[in-house]
């Protein structure tokens, strides 16, 4: 886009994100320093509308962030009562007890949560202490200073023409400057991927690593309801086609928060995570628990899983990068807000500090140092090994010797393994379509299993259809000549939104559409597609799904 004269306004601090990361930012900054001007911008058209977790919550983050949080009536209120760990087969499920595992794995004073609610509540106490929330706010541009660091975002751009240029409607948005910028944009993020390059903060860690994870809330018979009970299943129907499994939480008002995650590392391009998913609710466990349900809400998003050894650089001239923008996710745990309030918290602490030391626009090597060392170091370092280990040989191997390795760094701080690479990227994993057998996936019912765009009008998605498309595809002869001649375009299958179809033509190849209007903002495309040919960036601010307490 071409230079745009744009108006300012400055604060102390700019949050980009209003996440559990972000908010947690705010109200720490906040609550330290109660003079401070903090803003907070969200993409959502309101807090918590681009909000997905599981989510079982660790209540650490929150119990630091605001002790009195029960009297202040946050909605967390479903302690885990039973906690289940299975492994299936298609017809049958084995308990794999718990025992074995370290204490740290185990789900007792947790509670079963929706995160976009509890955002909403953290949005509220932020905007108590003074800080301001502006929802339907993308951040759609970084602004450098002089030096070359962090100044700033552009935020509120409204209104461009279809090729991206401006318009008689066109709105050019607004330059927020702060003293410090906060990046909490969820995983992914368009502008941590932009600052992680220009600041080469994956120098000296491992690569990436990313599962999706698709989820439905469900109404169910109340006899059919155990609330504060968790299950968590490895096994069918990823088998050793894909890691990852499936949750079901029973949360409060007899419904229950079901989904499947599928490790994005997985060989075979012809594999769908959506249609493993649906074919995950037809297990007899599972159909049991729902037959005469109710479908609620559906969505979908990617997981961060590479963990401590992958965590990029989260400190740069000018800002910071929170939560799930570094990385925090506990795989084996199947946990991160936790970790994402507690580094918005540390971030907040770092900037005060620098603050006090009236600098600005610097680095907060404070802020970095916590993060390798502190609380999230304690969660993240002694498993990080679990993942590589079931990457290279395998669901067994993890469970017997990521167990092992989790039970050495717990009693004694080491691991005999020391720290296991990822190795390859999850888009290089991908093979080509030649070495895999396609797979035939039944056909949904209507009653257990949906076709992918009826679910998405259960995540009430939209975006307006005149606007530029937010999915950028770096070349359009990539996606026929290498996406689907040698891969058998993945896209059409790895989207769990039917963003992406490849149309047949009276004549000639194929045509790649993108319908950009059905997108979840799970950002799939961006990691796994295997020309790494698809960048998604943000559309215009509110638009997206709107999810109601996912």
């Amino acid at each position: 886009m071409p230079h745009i004269e744009r108006e300012s306004m400055e604060y102390d601090v700019v949050i980009v994100g209003a996440g559990p990361a972000g908010l947690s930012a705010a109200i720490r900054l906040k609550q330290l320093n109660s003079n401070l001007s903090v803003v907070v911008l969200e993409k959502g058209s309101e807090v918590g509308a681009h909000i997905l977790s599981g989510a079982v919550l660790d209540p650490i983050g929150l119990n630091k962030l605001i002790p009195d949080w029960k009297e202040k009536g946050a909605p967390v209120k479903t302690e885990v009562q039973k906690d289940n760990f299975y492994y299936l087969t298609q017809h049958k499920k084995y308990n794999i007890p718990s025992a074995p595992m370290p204490p740290f794995m185990h789900n007792h004073g947790n509670y079963i949560v929706s995160m976009g609610n509890l955002c909403r509540w953290l949005a509220e106490q932020a905007e108590e202490l003074g800080v301001e929330i502006f929802p339907g706010m993308a951040c759609s541009e970084l602004v450098y200073g002089g030096d070359g660091e962090l100044a700033g975002v552009v935020a509120g751009v409204f209104g461009l023409e279809a090729d991206g240029s401006i318009g008689p409607d066109s709105e050019p948005g607004m330059e927020l400057l702060g003293k410090y910028v906060l990046i909490a944009e969820g995983v992914r993020g368009s502008l941590a991927k932009e600052l992680i390059a220009k600041y080469d903060l994956q120098a000296d860690r491992d690569v990436p690593k990313f599962g999706l994870g698709i989820k439905e809330i469900w109404d169910i018979k109340p006899e059919n309801h155990q609330e504060g009970k968790v299950i968590h299943t490895m096994g069918w129907p990823l088998g050793s086609n894909a890691g990852g499994g499936g949750f079901i939480y029973h949360a409060e008002n007899n419904q229950v928060f079901i989904g499947l995650v599928t490790h994005l590392n997985y060989k075979n391009p012809h594999l769908s995570p959506y249609m493993e998913f649906q074919r995950f609710k037809h297990h007899p466990m599972v159909a049991d628990l729902l037959k005469d349900a109710k479908r609620v809400t559906y969505g979908a998003r990617a997981i961060s899983e590479g963990g401590y050894q992958s965590q990029p650089k989260a400190a740069f001239p000018g800002g910071a990068l929170l939560g799930c923008s570094v990385g925090l996710v506990n795989v084996p745990r199947i946990k991160g807000n936790h970790n994402a309030m507690l580094s918005g918290i540390a971030a907040a602490e770092s900037v005060v500090t620098a603050l006090k030391d009236n600098r600005r626009n610097d680095t907060l090597e404070c802020y970095e140092t916590e993060l390798r060392e502190g609380l999230v170091a304690r969660d993240l370092k002694p498993v990080r090994n679990v993942k590589p280990i079931w990457s290279k040989w395998g669901l067994w191997a993890s469970l017997a010797l990521g167990g092992f390795d989790m039970w050495t760094n717990h009693l004694f701080g080491k691991s005999i393994f020391g720290t296991l690479k990822h190795g390859k990227t999850d888009s290089q994993s991908t093979e080509k379509a030649s070495k895999h057998p396609k797979i035939d996936y039944p056909k949904p019912d209507g009653i257990l299993s949906f076709d992918r765009l009826t679910n998405v009008s259960f995540s009430a998605t939209n975006h307006e259809e005149s606007q530029p498309s937010h999915l950028k595809l770096a070349d359009a002869k990539t996606a026929i000549e290498v996406d689907l001649k040698d891969f058998a375009g993945p896209s059409q299958r790895y989207c769990p939104a039917g963003v992406y179809e490849y149309v047949e033509q009276e004549q000639g190849e194929p045509k790649f559409v993108v319908n950009f209007q059905n997108c979840v903002h799970c950002k799939t495309c961006d990691i796994k597609e295997a020309s790494q040919n698809i960048t998604w960036t943000v559309p215009q601010g509110g638009d997206g799904p709107n999810y109601p307490n996912m």
